[in-house]
């Protein structure tokens, strides 16, 4: 590993100073990515500023979301009542990802911020446009079973790894940064950037930009009826396969309401709203989430290993949205009695 320097923020804005300042700092979190990624060699900062102890609550505000503070652990952000009872797509995410130590650790900001887990991106010895533009993706004619199939370029077929991620795509959740240029809030299509020709850039951050804390709309403005699941190849301590989070509200078998975000099917939590136009107003069945879900996927661009992403991920979504049926159905009948 090579060596580096290490400072702790006492607040924001110092933290966002010290990194703005050196091109070559970044923020440190609980540190259970970067850390690993500074092993490889992959990441070589001058300087680390640790954050983890700032931005670490969890509140109600005044309009009803719920703000999350980018330092709060993953682990107490899943156990959270309100995030059990008002958002359970987002616990259940948090709850499928890595073991219960790295979620001791591990931060909603550096959740967020994961890089991928692509067998040639971690290794220095192979080329890959990630860490250098135009070495080449070895991946398109080598190893990419768990890679994308939806939002690549001829550059990047790499995955985003985050469950989190993909829960709060479908949540509607936005991500407030701030900088030397102030604050700005982000939904999860703008904070995270498709490869195009320059894959090295995961993020729209800014260098200096601190992830400082992730809104969720107000419990009334998304369905209880959320939830969360994940195809992987082993029961626990993997990375998905495929993942679908979704909110739906159903009323006299029809959908009024539908939110729906896939996992490691492309480079970032990928928001189904192809399928979520075709089903919004529309019967609530089997039929129709199946013919919503084949019009998203038709856009694939599969290769020869993972092509089986495409019914997988298919298959996911509608059993997912069949589950949510059921509960939507089950919450109505709660609240009218």
């Amino acid at each position: 590993m090579k060596p580096f320097a290490f400072a702790r923020a006492s607040d924001v804005a110092a933290a966002i100073s010290s990194v703005s300042d050196d091109e070559n700092a970044v923020f440190l979190g609980g540190g259970t990515n970067l850390v690993d990624l500074m092993r490889l060699g992959v990441a070589r900062p001058d300087r680390l500023v640790d954050v983890s102890g700032l931005s670490r609550s969890i509140t109600e505000i005044e309009s009803g979301a719920l703000r999350i503070g980018g330092g709060v652990r993953n682990s107490d952000l899943a156990a959270d009542l309100r995030v059990r009872r008002w958002y359970p797509a987002l616990s259940q995410a948090l709850l499928s990802g890595a073991s219960g130590q790295l979620r001791n650790m591990a931060t909603v900001g550096g959740n967020l911020l994961q890089r991928t887990r692509c067998l040639y991106f971690q290794d220095v010895s192979k080329p890959c446009n990630k860490r250098e533009i135009g070495s080449g993706c070895p991946a398109r004619t080598g190893v990419h079973r768990d890679l994308a199939i939806l939002g690549t370029s001829s550059a990047c077929i790499a995955t985003h790894p985050s469950d989190m991620a993909v829960a709060l795509a479908a949540l509607d959740a936005v991500v407030e940064v701030q900088g030397p240029e102030g604050i700005r809030t982000l939904g999860l299509d703008e904070f995270y950037r498709l490869p195009g020709d320059d894959p090295t850039r995961d993020t729209t951050l800014q260098h200096g930009e601190l992830i400082t804390a992730i809104e969720l709309p107000a419990p009334s403005a998304i369905s209880l009826a959320s939830g969360y699941r994940k195809v992987r190849d082993r029961a626990s301590y993997a990375f998905a396969v495929a993942s679908v989070a979704a909110a739906l509200t159903v009323a006299d078998g029809a959908v009024q309401d539908v939110r729906l975000a896939f996992g490691a099917v492309a480079p970032r939590p990928w928001r189904a709203r192809t399928a979520e136009a075709l089903l919004h107003g529309g019967p609530a069945t089997e039929t129709a989430f199946s013919a919503a879900l084949a019009e998203e996927f038709s856009a694939a661009e599969a290769l020869p290993d993972n092509a089986f992403k495409v019914p997988l991920a298919t298959n996911l979504g509608v059993a997912m949205l069949q589950e949510l049926t059921r509960g939507s159905a089950a919450v109505r009948a709660g609240d009218e009695s």
